[in-house]
């Protein structure tokens, strides 16, 4: 019974001695910055500094400085970090701190139209402050001096930044299909992205658009946004996002633009003359006789498609087009065309893809809605032929004009047609 009193009491000394020794570690320790002068102008010559710092448990960490007028810029604000696990912890410090506003600078007059995300610190000399707050509110700092000198202070400046249009239709119909945005930018930089965020968080990169200014050079940059549908893909869901500009220098300063952009009426338009069939009225027509076609246009995507003229039904002399008629190529617009082997131009003869009953106007622009399908009838008073080339295929197409004639849609179901000559 003694022996055991005795063990136990060892233990519970034991504890007590761990329970003192752990007390007695400070919370912040091995704190140091590798030198006390940096030259922040990015060439590679006292740029950067070591800060090291050991913790004894968790901690939210700040690290910042203070000129002598005591104006305060942080590196580190409240960052928790666990304990240090064999090593200490090691920060690099090249000079630059979240964004300031100097005393004698209005942030709405010198910034206008952009924010400062980090900026270096300017020329002078800063107390520095490694400062850590553990769970029960014990805090601890260590200090020291440090000179800021060439310090490369001139801002990525993000000049006359606009979007434009504020709400566009991303739909390939050559009306508001893309947003343009422009900036001038006062510097070189390492690194100019554009993206959009909308409510899910999501980003969407904007590529820029290849102008006189080299890449992230110092000058006018425009970026180009189709919303991807030009290479086929669905664009983002319709609403309003958030569009961002933001530049980084080679010193590593943020700068950030921000507008907003509405999508409205997104989507890659597919039609398709449906079941690739046409109905044609014969394979040999007298010269100067006609031939008709019937054929079903289906509008199988999720946004409307906008078409022109001339209406079903209508009938063109052979040595007529779409032109003479004052039906003039619309880029973006859905027609449906017929082509023969002889035809002086490309598919000389075209029609809307409905009639008034199948098609809705939209300021004045006539749109197939989504998901709907369309009878589409005419025909070709054929009053001359090339005896060579009689007879001659002819085919349907689906045009969509000054975008592409889709292979599902060209050449469709050709009649091999005579020209009866007296």
């Amino acid at each position: 019974m003694q022996k055991w009193h005795i063990l136990v009491a060892a233990v519970m000394l034991g504890l007590v001695l761990t329970l003192t020794a752990c007390g007695e570690k400070p919370l912040l320790s091995k704190v140091s910055f590798s030198t006390d002068t940096i030259t922040p102008n990015a060439d590679h010559d006292t740029d950067v500094l070591v800060i090291t710092y050991n913790l004894a448990r968790s901690a939210e960490v700040s690290i910042y400085f203070e000129d002598d007028e005591g104006n305060r810029c942080y590196f580190r604000d409240h960052v928790h970090h666990g304990p240090s696990v064999e090593e200490p912890y090691q920060v690099h410090f090249a000079g630059v701190v979240n964004g300031y506003v100097l005393p004698d600078e209005d942030e709405n007059e010198q910034f206008e139209g952009f924010t400062v995300e980090k900026r270096v610190l300017q020329d002078g000399a800063y107390t520095w402050m490694v400062e850590a707050t553990d769970a029960e509110g014990v805090t601890e700092q260590v200090t020291g001096m440090l000179s800021i000198a060439d310090a490369d202070t001139a801002l990525p400046e993000l000049c006359g930044f606009s979007v434009h249009p504020p709400v566009f239709t991303p739909n390939r119909d050559s009306i508001s299909d893309r947003a343009t945005i422009n900036v001038h930018l006062k510097k070189d930089v390492e690194e100019l992205i554009v993206y959009l965020v909308g409510e899910d968080g999501v980003r969407y990169h904007v590529e820029e658009k290849e102008t006189v200014t080299k890449l992230n050079e110092a000058g006018w940059h425009e970026f180009d946004y189709d919303a991807g549908v030009d290479h086929g893909a669905d664009p983002p869901p319709d609403g309003t996002y958030t569009v961002t500009m933001r530049a980084r220098d080679a010193v590593g300063q943020w700068t950030e633009a921000r507008d907003t952009l509405t999508i409205k009426d997104g989507g890659v338009p597919r039609a398709y003359i449906f079941n690739g069939e046409v109905e044609w009225s014969a394979e040999t027509v007298p010269l100067s006789g006609t031939l008709y076609f019937t054929l079903t246009v289906e509008n199988d995507s999720v946004v409307p498609i906008r078409t022109s003229g001339p209406p079903p039904g209508t009938v063109y002399d052979s040595d007529q087009n779409y032109a003479t008629l004052g039906e003039y190529e619309q880029s973006g617009a859905f027609r449906v065309g017929i082509h023969c082997e002889t035809s002086p131009t490309d598919h000389p003869w075209r029609w809307a893809v409905g009639g008034p009953d199948d098609l809705v106007d939209d300021e004045g622009y006539l749109y197939l809605p989504a998901g709907k399908r369309a009878v589409v009838t005419g025909g070709i008073r054929f009053v001359d032929f090339v005896e060579a080339r009689n007879p001659q295929y002819c085919y349907a197409s689906l045009i969509h004009e000054d975008v592409e004639i889709s292979m599902v849609n060209f050449r469709v179901d050709p009649v091999f047609l005579r020209i009866q000559v007296p």
